[in-house]
């Protein structure tokens, strides 16, 4: 039923070569119970894509992989379809099906890595759209009881890639399965100025969700390190939220400063422009470093270990909060 001592690289997208003393996965409720019931260890982890994790050292327990699988219209309205679809579903694959069916609302989020199951927990967001905008609900797994509950957009309490599983409810669901509520009658957005100036370069001024998609795709790929060749976890850090009179200071020294408005009160500031600001774009220490062309990515060249890429982290937290008196928050959760 379990494997011992499993290699974790295949499973983790920075590539890290960590153990699990336990391994298995499931592909249902029922199996995924029965595992629960007969753990050789006391604690115990489950993976997705493995696309937001820092190993920093083997896991000493058991790691249970979710593949649920399938994807399914559950009910449809003269406006929007809902879309069933399981947590191990690898999400960009999700996206990609959703296009194909001229469904609109998550054509913003493709090449986002990992797992359908992680979406809601991370509230994953890109280019203007966040899942919150899209979810209509999901099942989940309670870990004490052994029960499916099921959790609206209210009591997920979504935040800037917060949920209530990450932080009040954390340990303590299985994510099973998420519904979306997607458009039959889509309307693109292309507010960030990325996707416009990426269409334009195509010619394109009456874009489809599939058009969209495709610059969203351009545009990650011209940014973005792909796993597969360089281990990475995508966005490590948080683009802060500050308020005015910080920005203020900073805008003295820095008036160029990227920034988004949140309310009256705050602006949310990209963490790539305060980390390549205070000089570490680019930076190689070895087998790991900071990405050439996104300072917001931290990357494993080849067999880096997981403690060295974590204290660059906190070098890089340290050094923002001296320069800019911002303190950047992980958004790689840290095994």
């Amino acid at each position: 039923m379990f494997q011992q001592d499993t290699k974790l690289q295949p499973y983790n997208t920075f590539g890290l070569n960590v153990t699990a003393k336990y391994f298995a996965s499931f592909d249902s409720t029922d199996r995924l119970r029965l595992l629960l019931q007969n753990l050789p260890t006391e604690n115990f982890l489950i993976l997705g894509g493995g696309s937001n994790l820092l190993f920093t050292q083997s896991y000493n327990g058991t790691v249970l992989r979710n593949e649920v699988k399938g994807i399914e219209k559950v009910r449809e309205d003269e406006d929007f379809v809902y879309v069933k679809a399981g947590g191990g579903e690898v999400w960009h694959n999700f996206v990609l099906y959703t296009i194909d069916k001229g469904w609109g609302g998550i054509e913003n989020l493709s090449l986002i890595p990992g797992s359908v199951g992680a979406s809601p927990m991370q509230n994953i967001g890109a280019y203007g759209v966040e899942i919150k905008d899209v979810f209509e609900e999901l099942e989940a797994y309670h870990i004490p009881t052994g029960e499916i509950h099921t959790f609206t957009t209210e009591s997920c309490q979504f935040g800037y890639r917060e949920s209530v599983f990450k932080r009040k409810l954390k340990g303590q669901y299985i994510l099973l399965n998420v519904t979306y509520r997607l458009s039959k009658k889509p309307i693109v957005n292309t507010r960030y100025g990325a996707i416009t100036d990426e269409l334009q370069k195509a010619g394109i001024t009456s874009p489809t969700i599939k058009d969209v998609s495709d610059a969203v795709i351009r545009i990650r790929q011209s940014k973005l390190p792909n796993p597969a060749e360089i281990g990475n976890a995508g966005s490590f850090f948080k683009n802060p939220v500050v308020e005015k009179a910080i920005l203020e200071k900073i805008k003295v020294k820095y008036p160029e400063i990227p920034l988004y408005p949140v309310d009256d009160h705050s602006v949310k500031i990209p963490a790539g422009w305060l980390i390549e600001k205070a000089g570490w774009k680019g930076k190689r220490f070895g087998n790991y470093g900071v990405h050439t062309q996104q300072a917001l990515v931290l990357v494993n060249y080849s067999d880096a270990n997981g403690k060295d890429i974590f204290n660059l982290s906190q070098e890089i937290i340290d050094s923002v909060k001296s320069g800019f008196g911002i303190e950047l928050e992980r958004e790689v959760n840290i095994i």
